[in-house]
């Protein structure tokens, strides 16, 4: 595989698992970055659909399947940390070093490896070692609180847990592979779920403290409780989204909707919200969402059509940027962001498991004889 994306000849080795492990290595990759996937032997990629074309967030990899217990696959896997700029990890804290495989020994070999650590809760507190999910991460962040209908939370998928994690922790990574390449030293980055959806707050923890937040669903502008920021149903069952929050982008929108003038002046009266939102309901019910695309868009309301996922590969404005990209037969989002100088792209679809293992124990080093007597005594 190769790619001239931005992080060409960086290498990472990705320890197998699931959710925002494999999306964030997904990402590096997509970036350039040339990521070989340590799986389990005899075990299937621990994704959720494990060695299919499906598997979207696995692609772009070469895969090693090794069993740690056998003779020998501990040497293999602390070669590959010898070759890498970073390891990703997301087990719960101390298994890797139960595996001899903690940063300690991986540094004893590669000093200035970046050791990359996802989890939920953060490899300490009280939570550190509990098992959990992403409503569980985000639910102790104040994040889930925050989304939902005013009777109760509703999980936004595990978008904010899980990948905004990703997110966070390919930052992380990044910046202490830039910070290892002047310092000569690695360090481990310490990435939580909860963490993350907590950060992800900071705008609205601190419009809190000053009042202009209102630590309640459905009461404050971006959370469902302004009705010219909301979704609306329309005539042929079908949603659109409105955003009109500054005042000329509201004035359209009255205009637009051909509501009574006297809700021009009422944009931020609350005591008439009621009543803006009955007469926006009603509008938006009069037409098919085709209809409301024919007059909104082209203008500044702040409109967009609620899409399907699939209605979402079709679209005009996702086509014309090119988004979607057909890897193994299987639509799904290419890579992002764009870059002026240097080409991202998938580097390949999802590997089976241990595809690539004879091929990178060459590249490591390893002749004929000796990987024969590693696959005699199991170990790949």
């Amino acid at each position: 595989m190769s790619s001239k994306g931005p992080l060409a000849g960086v290498r990472v080795l990705e320890i197998a698992g699931i959710g925002p492990g494999p999306f964030a290595t997904m990402l590096l990759s997509d970036l350039g970055a040339d990521v070989i996937r340590l799986d389990r032997k005899g075990v299937k990629s621990t994704n959720f659909t494990a060695d299919t074309p499906y598997d979207a967030t696995a692609r772009g990899r070469r895969s090693i399947a090794l069993n740690l217990k056998e003779p020998g696959a501990k040497d293999i896997a602390l070669a590959l940390i010898e070759k890498s700029d970073a390891l990703v990890e997301g087990f719960r804290p101390g298994v890797m070093e139960r595996l001899g495989l903690g940063p300690e020994a991986a540094w004893a070999r590669n000093p200035r490896l970046v050791y990359a650590r996802m989890t939920g809760w953060g490899q300490d507190g009280p939570y550190a070692q509990m098992a959990g999910h992403d409503i569980n991460y985000i639910a102790i962040s104040g994040v889930l609180h925050a989304i939902g209908l005013k009777d109760r939370p509703v999980p936004p998928l595990n978008l904010v847990g899980d990948y905004v994690g990703a997110l966070v922790l390919v930052i992380g990574t990044i910046a202490a592979v830039l910070s290892a390449r002047t310092s000569g030293k690695g360090q481990v980055v310490d990435t939580s779920m909860s963490d993350a959806a907590a950060y992800m707050l900071t705008t609205f923890q601190a419009m809190m403290q000053g009042g202009m937040w209102n630590d309640r669903r459905e009461a404050n502008s971006v959370d469902g409780g302004c009705p010219y920021y909301g979704a609306y149903r329309c005539s042929d069952g079908e949603w659109i989204s409105i955003g009109s929050m500054e005042p000329q982008f509201y004035a359209l929108l009255i205009e637009k909707t051909g509501l009574p003038a006297k809700f021009a002046k009422l944009q931020h009266d609350q005591a008439s919200w009621p009543d803006l939102r009955k007469h926006l309901t009603d509008a938006f019910a009069s037409k098919t969402r085709a209809q409301w695309c024919a007059i909104m868009e082209g203008t500044d309301v702040c409109f967009a059509p609620v899409l399907s996922m699939t209605e979402a590969h079709t679209h005009p404005q996702n086509t014309a940027r090119g988004l979607f990209v057909k890897v193994a037969g299987v639509v799904q989002p290419g890579p992002v962001p764009r870059f002026s100088d240097t080409t991202c792209a998938v580097q390949g679809p999802p590997p089976k498991t241990g595809e690539h293992s004879l091929e990178i124990l060459r590249e490591l080093g390893f002749d004929k004889d000796r990987i024969a007597t590693l696959q005699k005594a199991g170990a790949v």
